[in-house]
């Protein structure tokens, strides 16, 4: 065989070889590819049932069947420093919600309520300002795909703030004429949102109601009171969920919420008789004790108020000066069991001074004076919120409802008419 020949030979052995390799690489990569499809196709069912429950599966070309499709969800407000004090709403488009989570930055959460469909959430309460929240949306597809989809916005600070001072103090146990009183360092024009955000609960469903009057201090003020005195042992607390409302026109945005509990003690009445100079202590019904006493002088400023006045304080020894009540230089001296009974200036306390006018006259500067025992014996007797049932002819007026707490001296229908949502 020539050498031509044995070339061509070995050529064509070669081209064979390769050739042959070829095709069993070919078929190689068939076999891998169709053992790929069928893991694929095992594998597909398992993935359906871990994405949360959807028995749908894809169109011929790949695609997310209709009913299938992501749900959309818009929340607003939306954005960076947006104006507080308005509602979070979050709505949902080609799905429902399952559920909505609202926090701020300190974990606080803001509760609200889908609408029947599932379309539609609205928070309770409104956005704070100063504050960043976060949105969590939990939905479900048409076909039952769950997924879920976070949001963010942050509130604008508030150019003011009110604040707010409250009585009774928590924990505190007063007697049954005690009100919920909220004075407040700004005006409140708003006078309708702020009240919708003070909520009362009792032990035994006390009705009462909300109302607004002036402070002695010219300050805007809204208080609570019963229709009638206290159920001695009650429960109260007073949640006031403040935090996002606007105060209106020159009073600012309130930057937190307020709460406070407090019991209600013996059912004790101190009845004051300025005409028989007497003051008498009841207990439950029953006279504990019987004290002499002397009130404001008859004519002038000097008088004492007449109608409930409510024991705000027992501030023991105390300076008394009168130029502080506008009486001129009258006195200044220190006075010892000193209760509280105005802002006005009117006290139940000692006032050794005018012991011959105890249970004779009345004499004082508009006080109810009497001796230093039985003053000191009565001090220990009462607590604040017990009501001081004062009566006389020679007086300069009821107590307003804004000079301590005068709200028993109107009538139920008169208070409630003061109620911002009447």
């Amino acid at each position: 065989m020539s050498r031509s020949s044995q070339s061509s030979l070995s050529s064509q052995s070669s081209k064979a070889s390769r050739s042959f390799r070829s095709s069993r690489r070919t078929r190689v990569l068939d076999a891998a590819r169709v053992r790929a499809a069928v893991v694929a196709a095992l594998l597909v069912p398992l993935a359906a049932c871990s994405s949360g429950g959807s028995s749908s599966a894809p169109d011929a070309k790949g695609a997310p069947r209709a009913d299938d499709r992501p749900v959309t969800v818009n929340v607003t407000p939306t954005g960076e420093r947006v104006p507080a004090g308005q509602p979070v709403r979050v709505t949902a488009r080609g799905g429902t919600l399952t559920a909505v989570t609202v926090t701020d930055a300190k974990g606080h959460r803001l509760t609200g309520k889908a609408a029947a469909d599932g379309r539609s959430w609205v928070s309770d309460r409104r956005a704070a300002p100063g504050t960043a929240y976060a949105v969590t949306a939990a939905t479900r597809t048409e076909g039952g795909t769950a997924k879920s989809t976070r949001a963010a916005f942050t509130t604008a600070a508030a150019d003011k703030v009110n604040k707010v001072d409250w009585r009774p103090g928590a924990g505190a146990t007063v007697g049954i004429a005690q009100p919920i009183s909220l004075v407040f360092d700004n005006p409140v024009r708003n006078r309708a949102a702020v009240e919708k955000q003070l909520k009362i609960s009792t032990s035994n469903g006390t009705e009462g109601s909300w109302g607004w009057i002036t402070d002695w201090s010219g300050r805007d003020r809204v208080d609570w009171r019963p229709k009638s005195y206290w159920k001695p042992g009650t429960k109260v607390t007073l949640d006031a969920d403040l935090n996002g409302t606007d105060s209106g026109k020159d009073g600012g945005w309130f930057v937190r919420d307020y709460s406070t509990s407090f019991t209600i003690g013996a059912r004790q009445i101190v009845k004051v008789d300025l005409d028989s100079h007497q003051l008498t202590l009841l207990r439950d019904g029953a006279k504990v004790r019987r004290i002499p006493v002397s009130g404001g002088t008859p004519g002038g400023d000097r008088r004492s108020w007449r109608g409930t006045a409510v024991l705000m304080a027992k501030e023991g020894t105390i300076n008394m000066n009168s130029e502080t009540v506008g009486l001129a230089n009258a006195y200044n001296k220190m006075v010892n069991h000193s209760m509280r009974l105005t802002w006005s200036g009117m006290y139940a306390h000692a006032a050794p001074w005018n012991a011959r006018w105890f249970g004779n006259a009345n004499h004082s500067s508009g006080c109810i004076g009497m001796s230093d025992a039985d003053a000191a014996w009565f001090y220990g007797q009462v607590r604040p919120g017990d009501p001081f049932e004062i009566t006389g002819k020679e007086t300069k007026g009821v107590v307003a409802p804004g000079n301590g707490f005068g709200a028993w001296n109107l009538s139920w229908t008169e208070w409630q008419q003061k109620s911002a949502l009447r």
